[in-house]
Formats: C-alpha cells, sequence, structure tokens
C-alpha cells in the first residue's frame, strides 16, 4: 500500500475518501490553484471504454496544466474483468472499479462519468461488443455526456478507424464518440435529453494517438503535422510533482488490475492527432481559437477583472483577504445569463471562498447506517480559521430539520452542536443506482434519466449551512457522514448509508450436492433495526424440498446477526436451481442481501443485491482427497472444490517443500499466480519434482506478460493471447481417448453447456511434443485454438495447463465445469494404464 501511503501524506491532496468526505483543510497552494482553474473557461472530455483505459498523463495534463476542466467517459465499470485483490467480480467488481477511478480522479484532478454499457467481457470486434451493447441507448449516453458537461474538446484514446484490431468495447467507444460528436448539437437527436440539458457543439476531436499505434521506426517517419504533442513530463512546483509523476499515482489506484506502478520523471512526449472539428491554426494549443477567458460569457469581463487581479496578486500567507473581492465577483456571477457557466463556476467560487475562509464544517452522523423511519444523532461541528466576518445563520436539510443559530463565529473557536436527523418512512437503501434494476447482459437498467452517467448515487442526507460573510448570504451543503477511530488506524470516515431493516443472505453462493444426499445450509439474517420479530422461508422449486418451511426470526439488537439452518433434499434427477431466502416482517417482504467491500484504497461501500444462491444436483464421481491450493489473483476454486467434497488446504510458497507436497494427491495454482507470486519461482523444481513422484498438477490461466517466473512448466510451454470469449462456441474433442475425458466422469458436449462470459483466455499458441491437447475450440471467423487444456506426463505423475474459465464457471454452478476439473484432479497411475489401453 506504499502508493496510498503518498497518496495520504501529499499536501495538495484531498484527505477524502469519496463521499465519505473529511472537509478540506487546504494549502494556499492549493487555493491558489483553485482559482487558476476557477480563471480558466474550457473543458476537455476524454472517452475510453473501461476502467484503466484512461491516459491518466493526458488526463493530468489538461487539469492541471491546463487548467481546463477534464472529464473521463468511460462507457463501463469494468464489471467484466478480473480480480486481483479480491474475489469479487461482475457487479461487485464493478462497484471497486468504480470508485477505483474516483480515487484516480481525485489525484489527477478529473472528473468521472459513464455510460450504462455492461462490460460483458472481451470482444474482439465493434460488431460483436454492439450486438450485446443497445448501441442506441449507449449513444444517447455519449451524447446526453456531451451536451452535460459540454467540452470544447473530446479526446479519444482508441482509433475508430481499426475494427478489428484491439479489444471490441475499445474501437467502439471511438466509433460512438466520433458519431456523438455530430449528434449532440442536433435537436432532432434524442429529443427528450432537451428537458434536462441543451444541445452542444465541441469544437475539436482528436484520437490520442503514439508510437504503439504505428510502431517506433514507422511513428518517427510519420508526417505529424495533423497533430499536436505535449510535454507532459512538466513539473509543478507548487505540488511537489511533475505531471507523470502525478499520473503514475492516479494510475496506481487500479490495484485490482494490478495497475500499481513505479512514478515515472522527465520529459516524454504525448500525442493527439486531429480528426474533426475547427481546424488548427496553432499546433501548440488545443484551444486555439477558443475563447477560454471570462469574456466568454456575456457580463464576465467584470468578473474577470476581479478574479485575475487576485491571481496576480494572491497573498499566500493570509488567503482571506480576498474574500471581498470572491463575493463581489460571487454576486456578479449570479447575474450572468449563461446557466452552465454560472452553475459549473458558482461552485468552484464557493468552495474557495469557503476555503480563504477557514471554514471547517462537518456533520457526522453517531452510526454508519440507519433503516427508515429512523432517528439518528448528529454531531455538526463549525470552524472559522480566520478573521473573516461570518455569521452562522442556521442549519437545514431536507427532512425538516430547521434550527436558527445566529451565531457570529469566533476565530478558531469550535463550535459544536447535537441534533436529529429524521429518516423518511419510505427512504429507499443507498444501493449503487445502477444495480437497482435487473439488466441484461450488455446493459444496465436505470430508469431515472437523471442518474444516467453519475459515477455514485447522490447522497440524500445533506445539511445546508446558510451564513452570512461580510452581510453576503452563502449556503455551503455538506453530506452527512461517518467519523470514528480505530487503535490501530488513527481517524476513519464510512459513508452514511441507509439499509432495509433486515437482511438475508445464504451463507454459500452456490451450493453442490453430489447424487441425492440431503444437505444442510446456513441462512444468515442481519438486523437494521432493534426488534426484529418475523418468519423467514426459502423459496425454492416445488420438486426440491427444504425443511423446516419457515424459522423464527429474532433479533433483539441493530447489526446483531441470527443463523438458521436448513435441509435441502435434492430430487432423484440432476438439477440447477435458485432459491432464495425472503423474510417476512409486519407484512412486508425482504429477500435483499447486504454486501460490504472494505479495502484501504477506496471507500467503504455497501451494495444490496438480490439474495439468491444457485443449488445445483449433481451427478459427481471423483478420486484422490486433499488438495493443496497456491492462491493467485483471487478467485473461489478452493471453496468450490470443498464443495464437491475434497479437504483443500492452502499452501504458501513457503510451505512448499517435499514433506508438505507429500500429503496431497494433487496441487492446484491459482489463476494469475505466475504473474503476481515472485517467490514462486524458486518453487517450481520442487512442484516438478512433487509430479514426477507421481503428483497431479493443475496450473490455471496466467497473462502472456509479466511472469514472474521462468518456467511455468517442465516442458515447452509459450503462453499468448488466444481466448475464445463467446461462452457458447463449438467445443471439439479431439483426443476422446484420454483418461481425463472418460474417468471417473464421462465427459460429453454437454458438459460444456451453460457455460458463462467466456470459454477461456491466454491459451498457449506453442508447446512440446510431450503436450497432449484435449479439446478444440475457436470463435467466429477465427482459426481454432488447441491450448485450452493441455496434459502431459512428467515421470510417474501429471502436469496439466488450463486456460478454460473454471474461475467464472465455479460460481455459476456450470456442472459440466465441476465434473470436468474432477477428472483433471483425479487423474493418477491408473489412468495411465487406462489411457494405454484405451490407445490400443
Amino acid at each position: 500500500m506504499q502508493k496510498i501511503t503518498l497518496f495520504v501524506f501529499l499536501s495538495f491532496f484531498s484527505l477524502s475518501l469519496s463521499i465519505a468526505q473529511k472537509p478540506k483543510t487546504p494549502s494556499s497552494s492549493e487555493i491558489y490553484e483553485s482559482i487558476q482553474k476557477l480563471n480558466f473557461l474550457g473543458s476537455v472530455l476524454y472517452v475510453a471504454a473501461h476502467p484503466d483505459d484512461e491516459n491518466t498523463r493526458l488526463i493530468s495534463y489538461m487539469a492541471n496544466k491546463v487548467k481546463a476542466r477534464t472529464a473521463y467517459l468511460s462507457l463501463t465499470r469494468g464489471d467484466g474483468g478480473q480480480n486481483l485483490i479480491g474475489p469479487e467480480i461482475r457487479e461487485l467488481l464493478g462497484v471497486i472499479r468504480t470508485q477505483e477511478l474516483l480515487a484516480a480522479r481525485r489525484i489527477d484532478g478529473g472528473e468521472q462519468l459513464f455510460t450504462r454499457a455492461n462490460d460483458f467481457g472481451y470482444s474482439k470486434h465493434p460488431d460483436e461488443t454492439l450486438e450485446i451493447w443497445d448501441k442506441d441507448q449507449v449513444l444517447s449516453d455519449v451524447v446526453l455526456a456531451i451536451r452535460q458537461f459540454k467540452p470544447d474538446i473530446i479526446i479519444n484514446r482508441f482509433d475508430h478507424r481499426t475494427p478489428g484490431t484491439t479489444h471490441g468495447h475499445h474501437t467502439t467507444s471511438a466509433m460512438l464518440s466520433v458519431e456523438a460528436f455530430d449528434l449532440a448539437n442536433k435537436n432532432d437527436a434524442y429529443p427528450n435529453q432537451l428537458k434536462q440539458t441543451s444541445t452542444w457543439q465541441p469544437k475539436r476531436l482528436f484520437y490520442n494517438t503514439s508510437w504503439w499505434r504505428y510502431g517506433r521506426e514507422a511513428f518517427e517517419k510519420l508526417d505529424k503535422s495533423n497533430m499536436i504533442n505535449f510535454d507532459i513530463g512538466t513539473y509543478y512546483p507548487l505540488k511537489g510533482l511533475s505531471n507523470n509523476e502525478l499520473a503514475s499515482l492516479a494510475s496506481s489506484q487500479h490495484l485490482c488490475q494490478g495497475f500499481g506502478r513505479l512514478s515515472q520523471r522527465g520529459s516524454q512526449q504525448e500525442y493527439i492527432e486531429f480528426l474533426k472539428g475547427d481546424p488548427i491554426t496553432d499546433n501548440t494549443n488545443i484551444f486555439d481559437g477558443i475563447d477560454t477567458s471570462w469574456n466568454r460569457v456575456n457580463g464576465g469581463t467584470a468578473i474577470g477583472n476581479i478574479l485575475y487581479d487576485i491571481e496576480n496578486n494572491f497573498n499566500f500567507k493570509t488567503p482571506s483577504v480576498h474574500i471581498p473581492k470572491l463575493l463581489e465577483a460571487y454576486k456578479l456571477l449570479q447575474k450572468i445569463d449563461n446557466e452552465h457557466w454560472r452553475t459549473q463556476k458558482t461552485k468552484e467560487l464557493k468552495a474557495i471562498i469557503e476555503m480563504c475562509a477557514g471554514l471547517y464544517l462537518e456533520v457526522s452522523a453517531e452510526t454508519n447506517w440507519a433503516t427508515a423511519n429512523d432517528v439518528v444523532g448528529l454531531n455538526i461541528e463549525v470552524l472559522k480559521r480566520s478573521n473573516s466576518n461570518i455569521t452562522l445563520e442556521s442549519l437545514e436539510n431536507a427532512s425538516g430539520l430547521k434550527v436558527s443559530k445566529q451565531i457570529e463565529l469566533k476565530e478558531n473557536t469550535k463550535y459544536n452542536f447535537k441534533e436529529s436527523l429524521i429518516i423518511n418512512k419510505d427512504a429507499k437503501p443507498t444501493a449503487p443506482y445502477w444495480l437497482n434494476e435487473k439488466g441484461s447482459l450488455g446493459m444496465y437498467k436505470v430508469n431515472n434519466s437523471n442518474l444516467i452517467g453519475l459515477p455514485e448515487t447522490p447522497r440524500l442526507f445533506k445539511i445546508d449551512f446558510h451564513v452570512l460573510i461580510n452581510k453576503t448570504p452563502i449556503t455551503f451543503t455538506k453530506n452527512v457522514i461517518y467519523r470514528f477511530s480505530k487503535p490501530d488506524k488513527g481517524e476513519l470516515y464510512k459513508p452514511f448509508e441507509i439499509i432495509p431493516e433486515v437482511t438475508a443472505k445464504i451463507t454459500e453462493e452456490v451450493i453442490i450436492l453430489n447424487n441425492n444426499q440431503q444437505r444442510d445450509i446456513t441462512v444468515v439474517v442481519k438486523a437494521g433495526r432493534d426488534n426484529i420479530e418475523g418468519d423467514l422461508e426459502i423459496q425454492h422449486p416445488s420438486d426440491w424440498n427444504i425443511f423446516p418451511k419457515k424459522q423464527k426470526v429474532s433479533i433483539a439488537n441493530k447489526g446483531a446477526e441470527q443463523k438458521l439452518i436448513f435441509t435441502v433434499i435434492p430430487p432423484n434427477n440432476q438439477s440447477e436451481v435458485t432459491i432464495t431466502p425472503i423474510v417476512h416482517i409486519d407484512n412486508k417482504n425482504y429477500s435483499k442481501e447486504l454486501i460490504e467491500i472494505d479495502y484501504e484504497h477506496i471507500p467503504f461501500q455497501t451494495v444490496l443485491l438480490p439474495s439468491e444462491s444457485k443449488i445445483v444436483r449433481l451427478d459427481i464421481k471423483k478420486r484422490g482427497e486433499n488438495i493443496g491450493y497456491i492462491q493467485g489473483a483471487g478467485d473461489v476454486v478452493p471453496e468450490s472444490l470443498q464443495q464437491i467434497g475434497y479437504n483443500v488446504r492452502i499452501i504458501t510458497p513457503d510451505e512448499i517443500n517435499t514433506e508438505t507436497l507429500s500429503r496431497f494427491d494433487a496441487v492446484v495454482v491459482g489463476i494469475r499466480a505466475y504473474n503476481i507470486v515472485e517467490d514462486l519461482n524458486f518453487k517450481q523444481q520442487e512442484l516438478f519434482d512433487f509430479v514426477a513422484n507421481g503428483g497431479n498438477m493443475i496450473v490455471q490461466y496466467n497473462w502472456n506478460r509479466r511472469l514472474k517466473v521462468t518456467d511455468i512448466a517442465p516442458y515447452p510451454l509459450q503462453l499468448s493471447r488466444d481466448r475464445v470469449t463467446d461462452e457458447n462456441a463449438e467445443v471439439r474433442i479431439i483426443n476422446p481417448n484420454h483418461p481425463v475425458l472418460n474417468s471417473p466422469n464421462k465427459i460429453t458436449q454437454k458438459d460444456f453447456e451453460n457455460w458463462t462470459q467466456e470459454r477461456g483466455l491466454y491459451f498457449p499458441n506453442s508447446w512440446g511434443p510431450e503436450f497432449t491437447p484435449i479439446l478444440s475450440m475457436n470463435d467466429k471467423n477465427e482459426t481454432e485454438k488447441e491450448g485450452s487444456l493441455l496434459i502431459a506426463k512428467y515421470g510417474k505423475g501429471r502436469y496439466i495447463y488450463t486456460g478454460l474459465s473454471f474461475f467464472r464457471e465455479f460460481p455459476e454452478g456450470v456442472s459440466g465445469a465441476y465434473r470436468l476439473f474432477a477428472n483433471m484432479l483425479s487423474l493418477g497411475k491408473e489412468d495411465l494404464k487406462l489411457e494405454a489401453k484405451l490407445n490400443d
């Protein structure tokens, strides 16, 4: 967490975590830079497809060097990727990556926007992408982002002219941006949007090109007359950092994608290619011909005269001396008729006035969560750290709180107030708005058009501080947060959340029942308030039996949990169904699960999702009992193997030795382990010796780059970027007599039905003759790929490399994936004899 520590201690950064935000205590240099940005009336929108696609160097340069208002529009939230730091995938991974993007923007100075597109996984062509995304909806969201943000400049991360050469989402993001550039200013394009915004025509569209688009030598020879380049290594004395150092810190927030990296320093060139819009006459200035001064707006000249003088004569020792002139500009700003700039610059100017006045305003609840119809105590702190003339007139919120104070604030004197927050009986639980309704594979469903594009759900509970500064009325609004401390952590902040009065979850998301044996399952019910009384039942299909039908729920204290045990009796035939716990309280039904996401580099998150578990009655046979598991980037494979009766022990690299390995029938290496666990490079021979002595070693997929291990297999094996992204792609069995397809379970085409998201990824594309390929598959219009499952004899045992996506299939309860993996684990000496017999 070294990068995060650096982030915390750098003085120019806000010590805040998203909405759970500690009031800013900015330095004079921060205030000065805010004034510089206030005096620049120009904006840039950067467009790409996923979290981590954004060029933080260029975003930081535009926000901090040029001083433009800068935003990153990510079409997706990155739900379809992998997670290096934990087990969360799909929707929960999208929540993490959303917060990582916001953490990056807090560092590089940008803002963050989204569309409703769901990252369904890798695609190889825009045509494939747009078969799953609703093009009209995503395009409308891009148009909406342009109309609302009103950028002068749009910069695409990817090239719209090269479909099929990169991720289909990448090229699609550029194609939609090019199309939206022309549509945003047309009244007949998405006219319903014009009820909440207005048309807008950006001035120029660029493509963020580089040598990697052409190759270094070709790029050196390329005609660059149609390009603008920047030295994005510029140094910022007020920050004590260069732009590329700042950008490195920003991109290192993408920890779940393994983007933690060293800072970069020194001169570095960045290029953007002009695509359309107003021609460039000065290719050193991206805003050439665009008035970015206060003269841009009617009535702005007088405002500019005041604010430029403050910028040119800023008092770093006593910023509060500028308040009278800042207030004069504030009053003039309220009179201009340009609503867009009036709204944006009022927000910026109020923040500067607050900073110059040394105002510290905080509203902390006595708890981090409450339920509808609850009453929560608030601790309110007000402090003025300047000699400015400020009166706290009143406190107010939308829930009915209105308290007159009429206190003339004294310098550096803290004022504390105790108030109560009344939660409306109809208050909805706090949740990521894009997860409130069930969407499709390619699109999130958002019924409230006012939420589309926002990075987070707006907080409902706020307090308005009505103050008079030099007799000028200004209102500062603060979110209700939760401030607390831990002896080993110090002062901490969490968002204030609304949760249901009760939530329930089955402890296992996937339950595998081998044959028709009954099984006990546990349901955990959590109280959101005191004195919960009700009943719990599990909704299930009629051909399954769950006993008892109902159980009593009784929880005395808020936050406490009750565990209840049910017995599941499966049908005689193989079956896959979904079961849902439902709590009945006072004629209301509750069927949501409360999920908490807690990582140090992002704010604490609570997510409400439908409480569902998949239960599979599976006919499966296995051999062997004890499995050693070497963890990689994070998955639920160990838990999944335990579900089908294996004893699984997690082993660390330090434990890899002859004695430890001798206890296992097989050793499984987790996904990407060879990309992130450096110590495995020194343990490979011991693992190979384990195989040679009769053991079974299964290695799951790794990236073909950034490998920490020199020899991932005992024989030649070359990883590639080959993948099959169509989860329904035909799987051809090319070695039907191999024991892995015949014993102890007979594997057929049926076992490859109902796979999710993909078949597999990063298959080897060349290997030594010792390996036997088992399966062949390919995406549409591509050559056959035979590297998804490779098995080699080594001494008395077997080495298996697989790029099949078991880590995705197991959490979805895909029965065929379990059966195939059980066969892989079951390979042993007797299978060598069986293979020889079958081949004869």
